[in-house]
């Protein structure tokens, strides 16, 4: 039996691209190479493709990737090069140019498989303000919050939030994840310097009110028919988990699955799936809640593209529930062909 090509793309773009790279990295390892033959594509910060490795079989622990550090100029081609009639396409790419839209449109025009969220779930869910408003008309709880747009007045919005939101605040781009560009702020002074770093990462900003909670993480899986995990637990070792404490320090403890009432872990449950089928979602998504003292459940965000490297929660969610890493790729190989041949079929 032939084996099934399958395309990883990783890099990218925004900020977050050496989260792509790590998770491309554990996938690489994790793949049942009896089934498949896999063929990478590394896309550089400036936005350039380069064909690197291929593996008939699980490569060696001391493999590494190419990453902008480590470019190899005559590797280069051309976007569409990446076409191989029958591939599919696993697009581990975080945020901005990977988990907006766009990559998925360009492998739409390709007419490839592949792995994840399409086109409009894709964009809704990226963008965290868009997010909120979806899920607000869907029945999901939402904390309060207020949002920013570059150009408009930055003294009403901030005199709107000191007037209806109390101290901590969050700050967020409203097109970044992995804790990217995001800030809690205690004070007047520290909220204006939040709001000048998220900038720099997007122009429009969501300024949301901090609440003391639990971090609560629910797995999703399916196309049509979704299903969910257990909820598992992020473990605060620290205040705020941002950028350095996720990926650098790989100061995260994870309780899998969290301590939770039957009652409560269903609701979440719940919550998530009714969210994966709000914002258009297919293939895999995580649901990232939180739960304060009283038992109130928000969901914080939706991530179409969960982190996959061997510290990520959405793999060991699923382990959690039966099914391995290994496996896990496989069914997310099956689900992407099926919405292909779905997407395909709607096209008459």
């Amino acid at each position: 039996m032939s084996k099934q090509t399958l395309v990883l793309l990783y890099g990218g773009r925004s900020a977050e691209r050496e989260v792509s790279v790590l998770s491309a990295e554990s996938v690489m390892r994790a793949i049942n190479y009896d089934r498949f033959l896999v063929k990478t594509y590394f896309i550089s910060q400036a936005g350039d493709f380069y064909k690197t490795q291929e593996w008939s079989q699980k490569p060696a622990e001391t493999e590494k990737l190419m990453t902008n550090q480590t470019i190899v100029a005559a590797s280069q081609v051309k976007a569409s090069d990446i076409y191989e009639e029958g591939a599919v396409v696993f697009p581990i790419l975080h945020g901005p140019m990977g988990e907006d839209g766009s990559i998925q449109g360009f492998l739409e025009v390709l007419k490839m498989p592949y792995i994840g969220t399409s086109i409009l779930g894709s964009s809704v869910a990226m963008d965290k303000i868009t997010t909120k408003r979806v899920l607000e008309s869907a029945g999901v709880p939402q904390v309060a919050y207020k949002v920013f747009v570059e150009g408009n007045s930055l003294e009403e919005c901030l005199k709107e939030a000191l007037t209806n939101l109390s101290f901590p605040i969050f700050v967020k781009p409203a097109n970044m994840g992995s804790s990217v560009g995001i800030s809690k702020a205690e004070s007047e002074s520290e909220l204006r310097e939040a709001i000048q770093l998220a900038l720099q990462y997007d122009s429009r900003i969501l300024i949301e009110q901090g609440v003391n909670a639990r971090e609560i993480e629910v797995g999703l899986l399916g196309n049509t028919d979704v299903t969910s995990t257990l909820p598992g637990e992020v473990v605060k070792e620290v205040a705020f988990y941002d950028y350095q404490a996720k990926y650098i320090d790989n100061n995260i403890t994870m309780a899998i699955p969290a301590e939770l009432e039957t009652e409560l872990a269903n609701k979440m449950r719940a919550y998530a799936e009714n969210a994966f089928k709000a914002l258009g979602c297919c293939g895999l998504s995580r649901c990232d809640f939180f739960l304060t003292r009283d038992g109130s459940i928000y969901l914080n965000e939706l991530n179409t593209m969960p982190g996959f490297t061997q510290w990520s929660m959405y793999p060991l969610l699923w382990e959690n529930m039966g099914l391995s890493y290994s496996d896990l790729i496989e069914k997310l190989v099956a689900l992407a062909i099926e919405m292909f041949e779905k997407r395909e079929k709607h096209l008459i």
